[in-house]
């Protein structure tokens, strides 16, 4: 896997297009923006579902789940 990015780099690029839920199932998960993919994410988390790996796509830099829950919050979304 590729080098991680900071969490402040990460909220530089909540707006960035070329991101994807990965399921369990397939990695046909919803894509788009980094901000599109967390709201998905959390959508799964709020219905009971376990929430998915995020990846960018161009270079397959997958997200941890501590990553994603500060992004939520950067976006005002409850954790």
């Amino acid at each position: 896997m590729a080098n991680k990015y900071s969490d402040d780099e990460l909220v530089g690029l909540v707006k960035s297009p070329g991101w994807g839920l990965v399921n369990e199932k397939d990695s046909g998960g919803p894509t788009g923006t980094l901000e599109d993919v967390l709201k998905a994410n959390h959508q799964k988390l709020q219905s009971g579902e376990t929430p998915g790996l995020i990846r960018q796509l161009e270079t397959f830099i997958e997200l941890d789940m501590l990553q994603i829950e500060k992004l939520w919050r950067y976006l005002g979304l409850p954790v």
